[in-house]
């Protein structure tokens, strides 16, 4: 079995992240927060502006992840996270697109 294959204690939440989040390096900051907490998943652009994490791992590290995207980096000026959990998936590593 693979280090990104999910287990029984694994969960994955879709959020998207409204605000000024787009061109202040929100995806890539997304990415190491999530690669530092061992978090699979990806961080896309959405075409109204918003950005979309969906992130799988257990439960006290998306937590960490879902509290960290209601700040994001400094740039950033987040003015919404709504998150809804998913089934659970299996990603290796954490992408951005």
């Amino acid at each position: 079995m693979s280090e990104s294959a999910p287990n029984d204690n694994t969960i994955c939440v879709r959020c998207t992240i409204a605000g000024q989040v787009q061109g202040v390096f929100f995806r890539a900051a997304a990415r190491e927060e999530a690669l530092r907490l061992g978090i699979t998943g990806h961080a896309r652009n959405l075409p109204d502006g918003r950005v979309e994490v969906l992130a799988c791992g257990d439960p006290e590290s998306v937590g960490q992840l879902r509290d960290w995207l209601r700040r994001g980096p400094p740039q950033a000026q987040v003015t919404n996270v709504a998150c809804e959990a998913l089934a659970q998936q299996t990603f290796a590593g954490f992408t951005t697109g």
